[in-house]
């Protein structure tokens, strides 16, 4: 019935899949990895196809992506009159809702456009203009992005338009309702997790853990959930012919292909006890509070297991000027401490400061590439060789 009806679920198109900049090699892992294929990656996108319908697949299983775009129509387009003209042209009465809610979105390099938000609202007039001639209503429109969104790219000559089928983007998993100051993005922590080469063996242990985003995704990517089980609202679910029998065997296979537990062991810490408040509270929303063991204390003083693991610290960047030679020291203090407690283990600094990762002291093994918001960040991976431990670690298992 849905299919026959609204065949647009089923045609194949372009989908975009968006994510931050320097993450697109993750995210075209995970892409190929659901079986689809990857026609070429840019830098804050991986470019793939499918139908309307596989774009469910993808917004529930993509852990490093932001924002699944279904190419909807293209066209050229010289001036705001031409794209009036063509947006009124689709069929949007199979498409939306006609008393239901808009948002338009866009991307736009033109000479007769100064502001994007004129595009934007002839785009929308376009739409609006359509179903109240072809349908007799026509939609609300406004910013808020939780119901039906269009996306517009429209550059030079060339004008796409898109279904934005994730709506709100799906670095908000639903799960952080506590952040603390400069919380990140679940997808970067996803992808730096993926980079630690974490797959739930062994202890993963996340000193200045903040909010817990790092812990948290680790722990989802070892019990193998679909980070979109966490919400029940996604952009897709507003476009008419929504296939509600399809996504609901979608979500019951994410569930059934969720493990109940994995051999490691994930502990962050941090010395702020209102960090870890938020953290234990972020990890119960994300139902994975049985996976991860909170202590506040200094990073220090942060417990190691002796079986050989990941230990990852995200330590300030040092933005205000006055911090930087507390911060000197405290790098130091981090090379220190991955040196002389953690041996065996693989080790890891996520920061946005290059000349303070230099303070560390120890000979990088690698040094990754990634973006958090439009800061530069390297994770910087040192090899730590076997030595002995300090007496506050975990004792030997009898």
């Amino acid at each position: 019935m849905t299919h026959r009806h609204f065949p647009l679920w089923r045609k194949r198109s372009r989908i975009l899949v968006t994510c931050p900049k320097g993450i697109a090699p993750y995210l075209t892992s995970e892409i190929e990895a659901l079986g689809f294929p990857v026609d070429y990656e840019r830098e804050a996108a991986v470019v793939t196809g499918g139908t309307l319908e596989d774009s469910l697949r993808l917004n529930l299983h993509l852990r490093t992506g932001h924002r699944v775009l279904y190419l909807l129509a293209e066209n050229e387009v010289n001036s705001p009159n031409d794209l009036y003209r063509w947006v009124s042209g689709i069929s949007w009465e199979t498409i939306l809702h006609e008393d239901g809610y808009l948002c338009i979105t866009s991307t736009v390099d033109h000479p007769s456009i100064k502001d994007t938000r004129f595009a934007n609202q002839k785009c929308k007039d376009g739409i609006v203009d359509r179903l109240q001639r072809i349908c007799g209503r026509r939609p609300d429109s406004g910013p808020e992005r939780d119901r039906a969104v269009v996306h517009l790219f429209w550059k030079g000559s060339r004008a796409q338009l898109y279904l934005d089928t994730s709506g709100e983007p799906l670095s908000r998993r639903g799960y952080r309702k506590i952040p603390v100051k400069a919380p990140m993005q679940e997808t970067l922590a996803a992808a730096i997790v993926i980079a630690t080469g974490w797959n739930g063996k062994g202890p993963f242990v996340n000193p200045m853990c903040g909010s817990g985003t790092i812990a948290i995704e680790a722990a989802l990517i070892a019990l193998n959930r679909a980070p979109g089980l966490m919400r029940s609202n996604f952009g897709f679910r507003h476009i008419k012919g929504f296939p509600q029998p399809v996504w609901k065997e979608l979500r019951r296979k994410a569930q059934e292909e969720t493990v109940r537990r994995f051999p490691g062991e994930i502990i962050a810490t941090d010395m702020d006890r209102r960090a870890i408040a938020a953290a234990e509270q972020n990890a119960v929303n994300a139902g994975v509070q049985n996976w991860i063991r909170y202590a506040v204390c200094d990073f220090t003083e942060t417990d190691i297991p002796r079986q050989k693991g990941i230990i990852i610290m995200n330590p300030p960047y040092g933005e205000r000027l006055g911090n930087q030679k507390k911060l000197e020291r405290t790098y130091a203090a981090m090379g220190d401490f991955l040196k002389n407690s953690c041996s065996g283990y693989r080790g890891f600094i996520f920061t946005g400061n290059i000349e303070l990762g230099k303070k560390v002291g120890l000979k990088t093994r690698r040094r990754l590439i990634f973006f958090n918001s439009e800061i530069e960040c390297r994770l910087l991976e040192y090899e730590l060789y076997e030595g002995t431990f300090k007496e506050h670690k975990t004792p030997p298992e009898s």
